[in-house]
């Protein structure tokens, strides 16, 4: 069986006062998160349940109102993205500038000397993904697929397969030649 969640009783009258002057709906959660368990009984999973969150969301709203009754500040509502980049959106902009550029003369932006450039920037391999997202926004565009961007093309992985598709006659001649019948059949 878990242990019993507990606090201080003083963080505990905090919470319950909150309850009643939340403004906001993570405000009322993480008052519920310390009051739900220590003034009334109920484990970190029913708490989960009641306020809509996971047990474990639940340890931390408990976490930042404790920090936030003694006096530090709260982490920011949205958590934004990038926590993980390699480089900075200014680097990648002056990374990926050049490649737009004389993209934007032939109409086509490819991705692998990009990505080639990026790796050895960084110093390791990156996935494609890094790249992509990387190139939104690059020089004041909102999207690469915009207007007045050009196009984002991969490097084929097979072009010989795009080769035989648009060219069906280049096929193998013996396989155009094959009669539509099963092989069971006799005759």
């Amino acid at each position: 069986m878990a242990r019993k969640a507990s606090l201080d009783r003083s963080v505990v009258q905090v919470a319950l006062r909150g309850l009643k002057r939340a403004k906001t709906v993570s405000e009322l959660r993480r008052a519920q998160a310390v009051a739900f368990p220590d003034g009334f009984g109920v484990d970190l999973q029913r708490t989960g349940e009641m306020i809509g969150k996971s047990r474990t969301s639940v340890a931390r709203l408990r976490r930042e109102f404790v920090a936030w009754a003694r006096g530090k500040e709260l982490p920011s509502e949205n958590w934004g993205g990038r926590r993980r980049q390699n480089m900075t959106r200014d680097e990648e902009a002056r990374l990926v500038a050049p490649f737009f550029h004389t993209a934007r003369k032939g109409g086509i932006l490819t991705v692998s000397p990009i990505k080639e450039a990026y790796e050895q920037a960084v110093g390791r391999r990156v996935p494609d993904s890094t790249i992509i997202v990387c190139l939104p926004g690059m020089d004041g565009e909102s999207s690469p697929r915009t207007s007045g961007t050009p196009r984002l093309t991969p490097l084929p992985k097979r072009p010989l397969k795009k080769i035989r598709e648009d060219h069906p006659d280049r096929r193998n001649h013996e396989q155009n030649q094959r009669p539509n019948t099963p092989h069971h059949v006799s005759r």
